[in-house]
């Protein structure tokens, strides 16, 4: 009887974390996210990270962006964007390309930034960004940043 118990209890905590995990998705391809955030009307949410060497930006994603609070915000609100610039982690050339494109356009110059944006297509096919704001790291955890992205999205 312990063993069904043990092996019950274990099937459903594998599963409540698998699932976790799986509710938000980052995307790294800019098309596609525009895409999605269009059709579903939703704001660009576009994190400009070092991963692999900013200590504030592991820092951000550790406090806030890989926390149940976020998860549950994040997943009816945004679209999420990860524009990554490691230095160690190898990355395909293209996706160097367009994270560089879009770290211009931004004028991003420090690490980590969070964009806010609501994707817009013009009348003639145009893809367009309207930028909402902008954070990085906010202390305080995921209550304080969340309310200053909530301020941010608000004004869209």
């Amino acid at each position: 009887m312990k063993k069904i118990f043990f092996t019950l209890f274990l099937a459903v905590f594998i599963s409540a974390n698998g699932t976790a995990q799986e509710k938000l998705t980052w995307h790294t391809d800019m098309n596609k996210a525009f895409d999605i955030a269009t059709k579903e009307n939703k704001t660009l949410l576009l994190f400009f990270t070092g991963s692999d060497w900013c200590g504030w930006c592991i820092r951000l994603q550790k406090e806030v962006l890989k926390t149940p609070d976020f998860e549950k915000w994040a997943k009816d609100k945004v679209v999420l964007v990860e524009l990554d610039f490691p230095r160690r982690t190898p990355q395909d050339n293209n996706l160097k390309i367009q994270n560089y494109q879009m770290q211009k356009m931004f004028n991003v110059n420090g690490y980590p930034t969070v964009f806010f944006a609501k994707p817009e297509k013009t009348a003639e096919g145009k893809k367009n960004l309207n930028t909402l704001g902008r954070t990085g790291y906010v202390r305080g955890g995921p209550e304080k940043w969340l309310e200053v992205a909530n301020n941010i999205v608000a004004n869209n």
